[in-house]
């Protein structure tokens, strides 16, 4: 198999798995979102660390740290990234948990087209017209949501600006997925302690009190964090960039899916209405991307 074919494989495969997250985080719905989000930082530490003694990475995570501790602009842009998607992580597991599945949705499509406008901002990155008018109509799309309900869809809006931020700070520092995961969750890991600590002290919790299922879901959400990651930069080495885009929609798609006909949330006149925008700007943005990367090989 090519190079390019087996990265094709591993990038799917990264965004199915992103995609399915919803019924992960279903199975354990009745453990407190915050405990889920806690214990995905520190199992996501503990695992990613134990990942990269088995590949014998070690010496290159103990050089990206003292890279880091020398340059310390560097070491809070990471800082922040590891704050901000904690945020996009307590989001979407407490939008799961809590029936808003359509709206991680809405978000994860959103999110590449408020990437390119952070570019456009932080990295005076250009805009084509066709990527505008794509963000023009996922605008109206949200717009429509919010004029007709009256509901601003703030989780889709929260989980878009979050991942869009993470993006910038990260495009600052160059870093490996895996060993990157590693130092971020590391930052975070003693601030989750201590809001572990407290958490058990006021409120009942659930690791290593309910059941072994229980357990074993809220360890391994270590390895379902890190496994999509290890894919998604296996994938993104040797693929095209106008296909990983394609691709990145995947995910966003399974969810709506999921949402739909497992979890059978409500899927009024205004959703669809709105979807149908968003839809259409991400089919718009995705053959303006083809095009663009097209004429370049040309």
């Amino acid at each position: 198999m090519s190079q390019q074919k087996s990265g094709i494989l591993f990038a799917i495969g990264a965004y199915i798995i992103w995609g399915i997250f919803p019924i992960y985080w279903k199975l354990i719905e009745d453990v407190n979102s915050m405990e889920v989000l806690l214990n995905r930082i520190i199992w996501s530490f503990i695992m990613t660390f134990i990942l990269i003694g088995l590949i014998g990475k070690l010496p290159a995570l103990r050089a990206d740290c003292e890279y880091l501790w020398k340059n310390k602009k560097q070491l809070l842009s990471l800082f922040a990234a590891s704050l901000i998607i904690s945020v996009n992580w307590f989001t979407y597991i407490w939008a799961v948990q809590n029936g808003h599945i359509l709206q991680t949705s809405l978000g994860y499509y959103m999110n590449p087209l408020l990437s390119i406008l952070f570019g456009v901002l932080f990295f005076r990155e250009k805009l084509s017209k066709a990527v505008l008018v794509s963000v023009a109509i996922a605008m109206i799309g949200v717009l429509y949501m919010v004029w007709t309900a009256g509901v601003i869809p703030w989780v889709a809006l929260v989980l878009a600006f979050s991942f869009a931020t993470y993006g910038v700070l990260k495009k600052q520092i160059q870093l490996d997925a895996l060993r990157g995961l590693a130092i971020e969750t590391a930052l975070i890991v003693p601030l989750a302690l201590i809001a572990y600590a407290y958490l058990a002290s006021t409120t009942p919790t659930s690791l290593f009190q309910v059941d072994a299922k229980t357990n074993i879901l809220l360890i391994l959400s270590g390895i379902a964090t890190a496994l999509p990651l290890i894919f998604f930069a296996k994938g993104a080495q040797s693929m095209p960039l106008y296909m990983l885009g394609f691709i990145q929609f995947l995910a966003p798609t399974i969810s709506f899916m999921l949402g739909v006909f497992l979890y059978k949330e409500p899927f009024d006149k205004t959703q669809i209405v709105t979807f149908t925008f968003i839809w259409m700007a991400v089919a718009l943005f995705s053959v303006s991307t083809y095009m663009q990367s097209k004429k370049k090989r040309i």
